[in-house]
């Protein structure tokens, strides 16, 4: 099991979520984060690495998905932490 942090910009978006009262999205998301703290290669994630950009010290940043098939489906962005068992969520948004 992964333990996950969430940078300022993910606290953000989920903060964000909630004053809009956007429940039905926010246990997609929920879903997604619980098994991506499980295991960050589950198959309902389809996570791959994402190539448009780099971590803040030049590290792989994944991209996993919160929905699939939906105008602005979200994802969750994140990258490996220094330490084995933890994930750093940068943020969750839609789709770019």
């Amino acid at each position: 099991m992964y333990y996950l942090i969430y940078l300022k910009e993910a606290k953000e978006n989920l903060a964000k979520l909630k004053k809009q009262e956007q429940l039905e999205k926010l246990k997609k998301i929920k879903s997604a984060l619980n098994k991506l703290q499980e295991n960050p290669r589950h198959p309902g994630l389809h996570t791959h690495k994402y190539n448009s950009f780099k971590g803040h010290n030049s590290e792989d940043v994944f991209q996993s998905y919160v929905e699939n098939r939906t105008p602005s489906a979200f994802r969750i962005f994140w990258v490996y932490g220094e330490e084995k068992s933890v994930i750093i969520i940068l943020s969750i948004t839609p789709h770019p």
